[in-house]
């Protein structure tokens, strides 16, 4: 899919991006529109590859002492973060809840002091997540899990891998804490929004496939096609531009229709047929 004409400008001159998960997927398009749209990148992910990075960290996400070094390596003066890195439904469930939530709030908060005033934090969350009004009692008690505790929260709440529950539930607690911190940064006016993608063509499609069987099959029903990174990162790039300051705890479904159609199909409102 070739760029649209705003991407002929440079929304994102000078400004600086952490981008995590930056190796792959939407978070390695995120990094190549942030450098096309005149931005540095500040790259981390596991895996090596420095592609549209300018500066590459390795780490874990899932480990403490790992993210307090890399947080201590990354210089100050950061404009805004995009927090892309997520694991798919099939690894294990404590890997899953450690770097899709525990760790990646654990970043975010470490990295407040070196962010400029006027930053923007963006988590990609998930269309996985669209069930949270459900998940209430784990979502509040998940609120000061750490990662030593993730292991007995995971038996407690039953937030395991089966049917992806693990991974669902990440994203389901992500979009709340996003959610709730709006106004946590407003006296240095650092916003905090999420995007959530629907099914999205990257190598992890296949996990979610195999994950969700009939589930996904039924939704591929509903859906003229996966979306691609290409759909996800422009509104990732919307969100950490300077046009967005009053935009603040709002999560973005960047899924196709598909939330919509959620919605029309709970509260029993006919859908308009083409």
């Amino acid at each position: 899919m070739s760029d649209q004409s705003w991407t002929n400008g440079k929304l994102l001159d000078g400004k600086t991006i952490v981008v995590t998960g930056c190796s792959s997927g939407i978070g390695k398009e995120i990094a190549r529109l942030v450098k096309k749209l005149g931005g540095d990148v500040l790259g981390v992910d596991v895996n090596k590859s420095d592609e549209y990075v300018d500066e590459l960290y390795i780490a874990d996400l899932s480990d403490r002492r790992t993210i307090k070094a890399l947080v201590q390596a990354l210089p100050t003066r950061i404009d805004g973060i995009a927090n892309s890195a997520g694991l798919p439904p099939t690894a294990p469930a404590n890997k899953v809840i450690g770097v899709n939530l525990v760790g990646l709030k654990y970043f975010t908060e470490l990295m407040i002091p070196k962010l400029n005033d006027g930053a923007s934090i963006v988590n990609v969350a998930s269309l996985a997540g669209f069930g949270w009004p459900q998940a209430i009692p784990a979502i509040k008690a998940s609120e000061s899990l750490g990662f030593e505790d993730i292991d007995d929260f995971i038996t407690k709440y039953g937030v395991t891998n089966d049917g992806g529950r693990s991974y669902f539930f990440s994203k389901e607690a992500l979009i709340v804490w996003t959610m709730k911190n709006r106004w946590t940064w407003r006296d240095r006016n650092i916003r905090m929004n999420s995007v959530s993608p629907g099914p999205v063509d990257t190598p992890i499609l296949k996990d979610f496939l195999e994950t969700l069987g009939d589930r996904a099959d039924e939704d591929r029903k509903v859906m003229d096609r996966p979306g691609l990174p290409e759909d996800i990162a422009p509104v990732v790039i919307f969100l950490l531009s300077d046009m967005t300051h009053w935009i603040r705890g709002t999560n973005i479904p960047t899924d196709g229709g598909m939330s919509s159609h959620l919605h029309c199909k709970i509260h029993m409102l006919e859908e308009t047929k083409q």
